[in-house]
């Protein structure tokens, strides 16, 4: 079966940190599928979320609007169910979209343009998990915690277990259907795992796989009086030293994360079976990425929700031998891009008219090797552990990272890809600092994004307290629909007919 316009598989791991990963310069993670994704495709060795937090990093790619733009400041921030996603565009040229697994929708638009959704979230579509700047100095209890470190190790079963199993195998079987039915419409596939996401919990199967004395520390510890201010707000939000963390603890966590990396590429390896078995895989585009990374350790931060590489930057790569060259790009993007490259793919080049202005830029010239991509990421951040936003401009070898209360920092990461020394202060950067700071004053206006954000924090405390105080409670949870009585062998068909229907290939 040939397409005009190509099937799109979105694949997304939840927190896994680019760095990890052997194609980036991992040593200890074992991802035979994804390095074989990265090998035939377009790898993209500088890419970044624009918002290191799991709901606003999502509601950015679907939109490829800034968080400002939209309202993403949180876990619990509402996405407008006005605001066109990519899955809407696409729907407009033709295709079918579906969503299996995690996208963290806030509000009760639990679809937001995905025509199926083949399972619910894995986290609630309420309003509980806000932080609330007008009280910083009370630490919620929803707050990551150090217990995903202390108490790190293998399971037998496990929640994100539970959750990614029916996410891959609703996916598969997405495929499976498309391929019975013959359908002419391409698809839009995307399949968002939870894994490695923490805490860090594995089987006994994926521990295995890795020499416990061969796990890797962090190489960069920062003493508590020499951390940034906003990586210091970040320990107290996850309770670091309320507790002795080991170098033992930190291994048996970063363990787990490696064994959940493999698990994530099994999963990988299943759905690129699945196409191959239904005849799809020359007709798609395979896309993998994630919505934020994780520090594992380093700089004795953990999780994300800050800028720095091992929270920002995620892994992106972009896969059809028969189309793209493989190839590996230096420029800095983000996963705001991916709606004006979907949409590209969807239109042949030709493009659209949006119905809004989008913040992201197309892809497509650094896919095809040609001249006119973009070597830029804008980064805005009103989540966890901040007070204030923080903001991020990463342009060639440079980042920068702004908060109206804090510091400036500085980085040439050419120089320095670890991020030791802040060159904010460093005379022979000042014009390189200054411009930078002209252009973010110039961008944002901090104090009333500051507004906003805190007026949008008491809106949803207050109805999270009244709906507390009623009968019932917010269920926007997305419930998935079986019709079970059209499902296997029912009297609605007959068994021949349904027989032949269901078998792939069919019988001559």
């Amino acid at each position: 079966m040939a397409h005009k316009k190509p099937n799109i598989l979105f694949i997304m791991a939840d927190q896994m940190a680019a760095s990890a990963l052997p194609f980036y310069g991992g040593k200890t993670a074992k991802v035979p599928n994804l390095a074989g994704l990265a090998e035939r495709g377009v790898v993209f060795d500088s890419a970044y979320t624009n918002s290191p937090l799991c709901a606003p990093s999502r509601y950015v790619l679907m939109t490829g609007q800034l968080p400002t733009r939209i309202g993403a400041w949180d876990n619990a921030a509402d996405f407008p169910a006005d605001i066109p996603t990519f899955p809407y565009y696409l729907r407009t040229q033709g295709y079918k979209t579906a969503l299996s697994g995690k996208m963290h929708f806030c509000g009760p638009d639990q679809l937001h343009g995905f025509e199926h959704r083949l399972t619910t979230d894995i986290y609630p579509a309420d309003y509980g998990w806000f932080p609330n700047w007008d009280d910083p100095d009370t630490r919620p209890t929803w707050y990551h915690n150090m217990g995903s470190v202390l108490e790190a190790g293998t399971c037998v079963r496990s929640n994100q277990l539970d959750f990614d199993d029916e996410v891959v195998f609703h996916a598969e079987r997405y495929l499976y259907d498309y391929a019975r039915s013959k359908k002419e419409q391409p698809f839009c596939l995307t399949v968002s795992m939870t894994h490695p996401h923490d805490p860090y919990a594995i089987t006994q199967e994926y521990w295995d796989r890795y020499d416990h004395d061969e796990i890797d520390l962090p190489k960069i510890r920062i003493p508590e009086e020499e951390q940034d201010p906003h990586s210091r707000r970040l320990q107290d939000v996850f309770a670091y030293y309320d507790q002795e963390i080991t170098d033992e603890d930190i291994r048996n966590a970063r363990h787990a994360y490696y064994g959940a990396c493999s698990y994530v590429d099994d999963q990988v390896g299943r759905l690129l079976k699945a196409l191959k078995d239904c005849n799809l895989d020359e007709d798609t585009i395979i896309v993998f990425s994630g919505d934020h990374g994780d520090m594992l350790g380093e700089r004795n931060l953990w999780f994300k929700m800050s800028y720095f590489e091992g929270s920002a930057r995620v892994p992106l790569i972009v896969s059809a031998p028969d189309r793209f060259q493989p190839k590996r790009v230096k420029e800095s993007v983000s996963t705001m891009d991916l709606l004006p490259t979907f949409v590209d793919w969807a239109t042949g080049g030709e493009g659209m008219e949006y119905a809004m202005p989008i913040d992201g830029r197309t892809l497509t010239p650094h896919i095809e090797g040609k001249a006119g991509g973009h070597d830029e990421v804008i980064g805005e951040y009103c989540g966890e552990g901040a007070i204030a936003p923080l903001f991020m401009i990463r342009r060639g070898q440079y980042k920068y990272v702004h908060c109206h209360i804090d510091p400036d920092q500085l980085y040439d990461l050419e120089k320095d890809p670890l991020e030791l020394n802040n060159l904010a202060n460093d005379e022979a950067y000042a014009n390189v600092v200054q411009a930078f700071r002209d252009e973010a004053l110039q961008r944002w206006d901090s104090e009333a994004i500051t507004e906003a954000v805190k007026i949008s924090q008491r809106r949803r405390r207050l109805i999270v307290r009244a709906v507390g105080e009623g009968e019932t409670n917010i269920a926007w949870d997305h419930q998935p629909y079986f019709p079970a009585t059209e499902m296997y062998m029912r009297n609605h068909i007959d068994l021949d007919d349904l027989e032949a229907k269901s078998r792939y290939p069919k019988v001559h």
